[in-house]
């Protein structure tokens, strides 16, 4: 548990500045980091259902989809932004499928050759998709706001979630994917998320007005000059987000128990690999996209 808690409380706030202060670039070049190394753990899982994964053409595929995002992050409005995301993203993940496939007619077993593909393109929907809509998210009016709002939502349900599932835990949610995970842990999951989402969004300005003031933000980054969101909506988000994220947590389990192992990887002490740190955010940046970019209200004054 002390390196759990020392690996979290090195990385949450380079995390945390990373969002709120870095250019949408250097975001870009960062998640595609997270992305290979993820992928990279992702398909060694496969292995033990047997796939003979393709490496290097998943990782190639996947990075031409950050490098498209750094090198159009300036100039675009966020509404053409969001627009070139979708086209070019339902491109790629239409394409992907064809792509794979048409790599595998060179393998010898050609039994193989459809799971490899497969898995590489089910690797880029599952994780190069949603890290790619984290780092459109960052394009967007409010940006920072929008990601610092869906970490501390993720991060606050997943801490609650351990601690009160680990000492009061005693219903099984999902015995035979994640042994440990409770219905006692999941509605401390909940009600962690909706207060933390509640706080944060109630007093919007203020937060915004002091990152700006200490420069960890740009004032486009705050929730500034937008209308600001009634309760019963944000609270709704709030549950979608939480249910996502525990949802993520469950699938990523499920594929773990089927590859037989406890962990994705060790590159993070007492957390295991960047799968088992991500899983959550996987599932809930989708929602929170769809929710900042096509559904929040129209920038007016407040």
């Amino acid at each position: 548990m002390l390196k759990r808690i020392a690996t979290a409380a090195v990385l949450i706030p380079i995390v945390v500045l990373l969002v709120l202060r870095a250019p949408v670039p250097l975001v870009a070049v960062i998640a595609a980091a997270v992305t290979l190394i993820t992928i990279q753990e992702f398909l060694r899982l496969t292995e033990s259902y047997g796939v003979q994964p393709l490496r290097l053409p998943t990782y190639l595929f996947a990075g031409a989809l950050f490098l498209l995002l750094a090198v159009s992050a300036a100039g675009d409005t966020p509404q053409l932004s969001s627009l070139k995301f979708v086209l070019g993203a339902a491109f790629a993940s239409a394409l992907a499928p064809f792509l794979f496939l048409t790599i595998t007619m060179r393998r010898a077993q050609l039994p193989s050759a459809y799971p490899a593909a497969a898995a590489s393109a089910f690797a880029f929907v599952y994780i190069a998709l949603p890290m790619a809509m984290l780092v459109q998210l960052r394009q967007q009016v409010a940006g920072a706001f929008w990601l610092l709002y869906l970490l501390l939502v993720v991060w606050a349900g997943d801490i609650f979630a351990y601690f009160v599932g680990r000492s009061l835990g005693r219903h099984l949610m999902a015995p035979r994917i994640s042994p440990k995970k409770t219905w006692e842990g999941a509605a401390a999951s909940l009600a962690a998320s909706l207060l933390v989402g509640n706080l944060l969004f109630s007093h919007a300005l203020q937060i915004s007005s002091f990152l700006l003031r200490v420069g960890l933000i740009e004032r486009r980054d705050g929730l500034f000059g937008l209308e600001k969101p009634e309760a019963l909506p944000i609270i709704l988000l709030t549950i979608a987000l939480n249910i996502a994220a525990q949802l993520g947590d469950l699938v990523e389990s499920l594929i773990k128990r089927g590859a037989g192992v406890k962990d994705s990887g060790a590159i993070l002490p007492g957390h295991g690999g960047m799968l088992d740190r991500i899983d959550a955010l996987l599932f809930a940046v989708p929602v929170l996209w769809f929710y900042a970019t096509a559904i929040f209200p129209p920038a007016r004054p407040w």
